[in-house]
């Protein structure tokens, strides 16, 4: 007869004990997160007679508002050329299906004569584009593309491939006459000049001097493709710009702290809070800046609050993914981007707002009905 071995209590329990930690290890070695380093390039910057595409990656856009952007552009010494798809309508708001978005993306990408790619609306849609497009295609051929809102899951791809993009004004806007200077500056910095934020000081800055790789945008457009191919966040040393528009405060506190619980915070070294334009004010707190202020300050790194960037009165460019440097002191602040071109000075604080109305403006982006 066999003999039947008992095992101690004490033995049962090391056993547990050593299953256990080779659980624990599993579930560290999946969930570690392996940040990369985001290196990258500076497009061309655009001459006179330089083709630049418009396309709709998300929202349709009127082909009137297009047609008035072409106009804008051709009074700049560009050609404008149009997506062989803007115009078209899908499910009653998409210009066009996933398939055509992306071919007018394909077509402007590999087109060697087209230099710079604006898009005509935000609204949604680009979230859908992120499993059919490959990082090697879009580094393959660097160019501008310029957008915001929706279009920051474009800007989280570009970086993710090595391209810098800018956040900026769309055709939408573009359309009521581009003399106003969230245009013209977008203009001035496709053609060369650099520019040089000097901001006026804010009660909630948190003071201090960084630098890292500029990502970031809307904030509940960027915040669900963590882990994609389009999270830029994944990046290392990242000074991290968020903007938002018509959300509760609850919900924008939800998603930063998302962020946090994924690590982002601790790779920045610095935040820019840009425009957080109509949004809720259910709890008592001054400002959601303010609210944002007792999350970040444990973080010791400066913060920047009140950048003229997103959905509100100006909408001033930024340069996605470049190196750039952030100086909060107690009477204002600087941001400059360290790359080539042409320093251009410029002092927020003397930017007057164009005369659309807020609402327009957000329709335009997408973000209204």
């Amino acid at each position: 007869m066999k003999s039947i071995h008992f095992l101690s209590v004490a033995t049962l329990l090391a056993l547990c004990v050593v299953m256990t930690s080779c659980d624990d290890d599993d579930d560290d070695n999946t969930n570690t997160i392996h940040p990369v380093t985001l290196n990258c390039v500076k497009p061309d910057f655009l001459h006179a007679g330089d083709k630049v595409a418009l396309i709709s990656p998300s929202y349709f856009t009127p082909m009137e508002n297009v047609e008035k952007t072409a106009d804008v552009l051709r009074s700049w010494g560009l050609d404008p050329v149009v997506g062989p798809n803007v115009g078209k309508v899908v499910d009653g708001r998409y210009a066009g299906s996933v398939g055509e978005r992306i071919s007018d993306l394909r077509w402007a990408l590999t087109d060697p004569s087209v230099k710079a790619i604006i898009c005509n609306r935000g609204g949604y849609g680009t979230i859908q584009l992120i499993d059919h497009l490959t990082l090697s295609e879009l580094a393959s051929s660097p160019k501008w593309l310029v957008g915001f809102s929706d279009i920051s899951t474009l800007h989280g791809l570009f970086t993710r491939a090595g391209v810098m993009s800018v956040h900026g004004t769309m055709s939408s806007f573009l359309a009521k006459g581009g003399t106003d200077a969230t245009s013209t500056l977008m203009r001035d910095l496709l053609m060369g000049q650099v520019p040089r934020y000097e901001l006026p000081a804010h009660p909630q800055n948190i003071t201090g001097t960084a630098s890292g790789v500029l990502v970031g945008g809307n904030l509940c457009t960027f915040t669900p493709n963590l882990g994609s191919q389009a999270d830029a966040t994944l990046g290392r040393d990242l000074i991290l710009f968020v903007e938002e528009v018509e959300e509760s405060m609850h919900n924008i506190d939800r998603q930063m702290r998302i962020l946090r619980m994924n690590g982002v915070l601790d790779r920045c070294k610095g935040i820019i809070l840009g425009e957080f334009t109509d949004c809720g004010t259910e709890f008592t707190y001054e400002s959601v800046e303010a609210m944002l202020h007792n999350l970040l300050a444990e973080y010791n790194i400066p913060v920047l609050c009140g950048f003229p960037g997103g959905h509100g009165d100006v909408n001033l460019p930024l340069v996605m993914g470049a190196q750039v440097t952030i100086d909060v002191r107690n009477d204002g602040a600087t941001l400059q981007f360290n790359i080539d071109g042409q320093q251009q000075e410029v002092h927020t604080a003397g930017i007057t707002a164009p005369d659309t109305p807020a609402a327009a403006r957000m329709q335009m982006a997408g973000k209204l009905e």
